[in-house]
């Protein structure tokens, strides 16, 4: 069942102090957000800890930003959560942290998308790590959007992370496992050998994926130059055709060019 608004609003503040208590973000950093219809979102505000909200402190806004209820402003990085929102209409949270380990990782340009541990092949496959872009303004969403129809998880390049889900609790533990991860493999990494698991015994954990009915937006992981389980949400093995994903704008342009062709045949 569809929760109230109230307690929406009380599940953005325990994830906003449960990320401050695990010291993924500092003074006034992060953000977190929910989607309460089709076209109202609640986030958090600019200018303020997250170990600290409240839940009259939370702000409303439009699909475009705009704030429509709320004495304090939306986080300035809002861009970068409805633009999640509008790609993915399955997504209803948005979560961004930085959790010291996997910023690492972000900061030092790496990918945390080997197949190294199942828990992590079978529940969030590759990390991919999106291209720098400025705090609070398109160039952000616009690096991200070409990886959200198959990941759930983001590293961002010099930054931090995102993770995305059904709601902000999955959306939360998503960004856990994510950290969890990165500190594993880092220690690894540290004593000089990552052993991979082989294709075998991955291609076994795809077969686990799709028996337990899980998130299609997955893009496997990936073992030397290979990468084990393509987008599942991307290809149709049943019937052989693949589906092609672009923005509004993009089928916008798109048809209207198709359109102007035929009519300047026909003249």
């Amino acid at each position: 069942m569809a929760k109230s608004e109230s307690e929406y609003r009380k599940d953005i503040i325990e994830v906003c102090r449960r990320i401050y208590r695990q010291g993924w973000v500092a003074a006034n950093d992060g953000n977190v957000s929910i989607k309460l219809s089709q076209d109202v979102y609640l986030c958090t505000p600019t200018g303020m800890s997250k170990g600290y909200l409240t839940t009259d402190q939370l702000v409303k806004v439009d699909g475009s930003g705009n704030k429509v209820e709320g004495e304090l402003n939306p986080s300035s990085e809002i861009k970068m959560h409805l633009d999640v929102f509008k790609n993915r209409p399955d997504v209803n949270a948005v979560v961004h942290a930085h959790p010291p380990t996997a910023t690492g990782f972000a900061c030092a340009g790496m990918a945390l998308d080997e197949c190294v541990i199942p828990e992590v092949v079978i529940s969030l496959g590759s990390i991919p790590l999106a291209a720098y872009g400025t705090p609070s303004t398109e160039e952000i969403p616009n690096s991200i959007r070409k990886y959200l129809p198959s990941h759930n998880v983001f590293l961002l390049e010099n930054h931090g992370a995102l993770s995305i889900g059904p709601d902000v609790y999955n959306t939360y533990y998503r960004m856990e496992s994510l950290e969890l991860f990165a500190k594993i493999y880092l220690v690894a990494k540290q004593l000089g050998q990552i052993n991979l698991i082989g294709e075998e015994n991955v291609e076994k954990m795809l077969k686990l994926r799709q028996e337990w009915g899980m998130d299609t937006h997955y893009a496997g992981c990936r073992i030397d130059s290979k990468v084990i389980g393509e987008p599942q949400n991307k290809t149709n093995t049943d019937s052989g055709t693949k589906n092609i994903n672009m923005s509004t704008d993009e089928l916008v342009k798109l048809v209207t060019k198709i359109v102007t062709n035929v009519i300047n045949q026909k003249g």
